[in-house]
């Protein structure tokens, strides 16, 4: 039976577990202790089954209404559909921090199941600091964060989950987040175990490399589906507002992609070794950094846990102990570590370089703007607002040469490069930039779009140049082409796809910086005109729903005579929370979107006025088109046999030695 003592016992045996995963293997290591080591891969699969034991008896409990678990009593209800009662096990503080736990503790029994090709010392290592990792999350769920806990007496019925958290997408949203934030732990593992061992080499970039894209992809997507989530459900019409939360998950992606690209050179060339550690400790860090500014109530969201200061002091000090400890270690260990191979500034290193210098940049404006408010607020007692104005001014003029240097870096040869020449294979897409300026200038207001456009048009051509350059493309028979590119690695393929995804979110978003809205009030029968649409309020009505009444309107939009579609925004009343929610109506055609939100309902009952949100959003849709065709180009790369396994074999020290005592 699934029981919430069952499943309190199963996180503290998994808390046990995660302690001795932690400690046997990094003894066994120090002292080449074969049998110490080989207890490591079985201890983090155990571990694994003993949370997922444990999350399924939270989710029974979540869906058999047993109201005398806390956590269920307070983020559920009998009225509640089935699909919430289980996507809300995660909706909540606890249950969040025990799907983190849970998805560390996969991390740690996936680097077991596909780390067999990996030397026994590191691999030993690797799944030992995930374990000590692990050890704090799952205390912090045992101490402060125990969503096993009873209270007494058992309500008949709980309280609900937030009413905005009522949506499928948070059925998606959350857990591929978390599998982003936490799938960066494999990476500062790896960082972790090589500092101790003292050893970075080509080997150890191809090992780490494919971990960080698969963090990088799951990230990406949970990135864009939380936009998407904040999109539809707030009925704001906008896509980013540069929230808080939002931008806690943004920084660790700007290093995770700084992460990447560095792992390319020590993997290549055997080049900037110690950023890349630092990048892949600074990479988990600002993860849990994230976890503590969503769950200690200092950053206001939404979706902020804004909890007691106890849960607060406890993710500090475990800030403290794994992000303190990794950075003194590494300035222990990292002068130590032998330099990497020579390039001129003008070469594929130097591009990616280049690149990790700018992603930094915009994660340091990133974490200035979002931290300065709070610490004001926290010495000074000022309240200060940094909101899109600031972001815009600052993250823009250093994300443009970004772009430019994008289409310029796959093309450049390794160690030492001559730029004509790759201009030269880049003049069509320089002319068809050329081109966008023109029609950006015409179509689009300020000088940023502008750019950003012109930008985006160079990355998506830059892209297809680089494929078309190495298949010959017009230059040899189509068949021929055709074989090339089936040739090609999938990894070189896959980087042009995630280049070309990120010029197709750019484009979004320049052209979303000309979006067109109107809020009005107005009677039934009234028709308002924008964008070339008219829209006209026919009807509203009440609708009953599983656990809230629905005010549901009727919108008709024609164009030139000619019905578009009919749209039905409502605007959703929840008794249990006594709270209000809109539920927006989209048309899109994947070149704009035609966004409607019903608001509140004045005047007397026989004449009433309602305000509606009338939003025309163009190319809307290429924002999370985009983000999901990055994701599609990491994944392509990542399936590429040869970034997953073949990594050159370590030299063996004549030294080194093995104990089965």
């Amino acid at each position: 039976m699934l029981s919430p003592e069952l499943g309190h016992y199963a996180l503290a045996l998994a808390c046990v577990l995660a302690g001795v995963q932690g400690i046997l293997p990094l003894i066994g290591a120090q002292r080449r202790n074969a049998r110490l080591m080989a207890l490591a891969p079985g201890l983090a699969v155990g571990q694994l089954i003993a949370l997922v034991c444990a999350f399924a008896c939270l989710i029974n409990a979540a869906v058999t209404d047993d109201f005398s678990v806390q956590n269920v009593a307070a983020n559920s209800a009998v009225s509640k559909p089935l699909l919430y009662k289980i996507t809300g096990v995660w909706g909540n503080h606890e249950g969040s921090i025990l799907l983190w736990a849970l998805i560390l503790s996969l991390c740690g029994a996936a680097v077991a199941a596909f780390g067999r090709s990996l030397p026994t010392a590191l691999r030993a290592r690797v799944i030992a600091v995930l374990g000590l990792v692990a050890t704090g999350f799952e205390l912090f769920c045992l101490t402060t964060s125990d969503p096993f806990a009873r209270v007494w007496p058992a309500p008949m019925d709980g309280r609900g989950m937030n009413p905005l958290l009522q949506d499928p997408g948070l059925a998606f949203h959350p857990p591929v987040l978390y599998t982003g934030y936490v799938g960066f732990a494999v990476p500062f593992a790896f960082a972790i175990a090589a500092l101790i061992e003292g050893r970075v080499d080509a080997a150890w970039g191809r090992w780490v490399r494919p971990w960080a894209v698969a963090a990088w992809c799951f990230l990406t997507c949970g990135i864009a589906m939380g936009s998407w989530w904040s999109y539809y459900v707030l009925g704001w019409g906008g896509y980013w507002f540069w929230d808080p939360v939002e931008n806690a998950s943004l920084i660790p992606w700007l290093t995770g992609t700084a992460l990447i690209h560095s792992a390319i050179v020590v993997e290549k060339r055997e080049a900037l070794k110690i950023w890349t550690v630092l990048l892949a400790i600074g990479t988990f860090s600002f993860s849990l950094s994230g976890t503590f500014l969503v769950r200690s109530g200092i950053l206001n969201s939404v979706h902020a846990f804004a909890n007691d200061p106890a849960r607060g002091v406890f993710i500090l000090g475990l800030l403290g102990v794994v992000i303190g400890g990794s950075l003194a270690l590494f300035a222990y260990r990292a002068p130590s570590l032998t330099a990497g191979g020579l390039f001129a500034p003008l070469s594929r290193e130097g591009a990616l370089v280049l690149n990790n210098i700018l992603l930094c940049s915009i994660c340091a404006v990133v974490l200035t703007g979002t931290m300065y408010p709070p610490f004001m607020s926290l010495l000074f007692d000022r309240t200060i607002s940094v909101g899109k104005p600031f972001f815009d001014a600052t993250t823009i003029p250093l994300a443009l040469p970004l772009f430019i240097f994008m289409g310029f870096g796959p093309m450049l040869p390794w160690k030492r490069a001559q730029l004509w020449p790759v201009l030269q294979k880049l003049w069509l897409a320089a002319c068809v930039s050329g081109i966008a300026v023109v029609v950006a200038t015409i179509r689009l207001s300020g000088v940023l779009p502008v750019l950003c456009a012109a930008a985006a048009v160079w990355i998506i051509g830059s892209s297809i140049t680089d494929i078309a350059t190495r298949t010959k493309l017009f230059r040899t028979s189509f068949a021929n082409s055709v074989h090339r590119a089936r040739m090609l690695p999938r990894a070189i393929i896959g980087t042009a796809i995630a280049h070309a995804g990120v010029g197709i979110t750019v484009l979004g978003l320049a052209a979303m910086s000309q979006a067109q809205h109107r809020i009005v009030e107005v009677p039934i029968g009234t028709t308002e005109h924008l964008a070339g649409y008219d829209w006209t309020l026919t009807n509203v009505t009440q609708e009953p729903g599983p656990n809230y009444t629905a005010m549901a309107a009727t919108l008709e939009v024609r164009r030139h005579g000619q019905l578009v579609t009919v749209m039905h925004p409502s605007k959703r009343s929840f008794n249990s929370q006594n709270q209000t929610t809109t539920d927006v109506a989209i048309h899109t055609n994947l070149m704009a979107d035609l966004y409607g939100v019903l608001g509140d309902r004045h005047g007397p009952d026989s004449n009433p006025t309602y305000v509606l949100r009338l939003h025309y959003n163009p190319l809307a849709p290429w924002m999370w088109l985009g983000a999901l065709v990055m994701a599609f180009g990491g994944a392509l790369s990542l399936s590429d046999r040869r970034v997953r396994v073949g990594a050159p074999q370590r030299a063996r020290s004549s030294t080194a030695t093995v104990s089965v005592s």
